[in-house]
């Protein structure tokens, strides 16, 4: 028998496993975007900012630990990563489903361009491209799609 998956609001004491999560799953979704943080960099921005001052919710397992995480920073769904082994499994939607009651006047988001599927994620969950950009407005310097959803 399987324990169900707990979403749930994230506390301090998550901002390690957390980033280890973020780290695999985007070496595993994004393996041609290069990373302009370190590990320890980006653990270090996940724990000092995304978790403090973000509305961060984990997806949880019994027995595989944090499997899924989303950042809310009002209406920009800042973040949303999934272990990879867990891709699939309807975390996504149910962090979306989330996202909308948390921000019921709207969502936007910033995807990039070669990240095709989750692009064809967010548009199967209704949001709409609205700009595509060359990625000069981001640290990554990798063209982007913002994407926005209206109730």
């Amino acid at each position: 028998m399987t324990t169900p998956v707990t979403l749930r609001r994230a506390v301090a004491a998550d901002a390690r496993p957390t980033a280890d999560l973020w780290l695999r799953s985007f070496a595993a979704a994004l393996p041609t975007v290069t990373r302009p943080r370190s590990d320890d960099e980006v653990r270090a921005y996940l724990r000092d900012v995304v978790l403090p001052h973000h509305e961060t919710w984990l997806a949880e397992d019994a027995e595989a630990g944090i499997v899924g995480m989303m950042a809310l920073h009002g209406d920009l769904l800042a973040q949303l990563y999934l272990d990879p082994a867990w891709r699939g499994r309807g975390l996504g939607d149910r962090f979306v489903a989330l996202a909308k009651e948390r921000a019921p006047g709207g969502l936007a988001l910033w995807a990039f361009q070669v990240n095709k599927p989750a692009r064809r994620f967010y548009e199967r969950h209704g949001f709409t491209a609205v700009e595509y950009t060359d990625g000069a407005g981001n640290e990554e310097r990798e063209p982007d799609v913002r994407y926005v959803w209206q109730p």
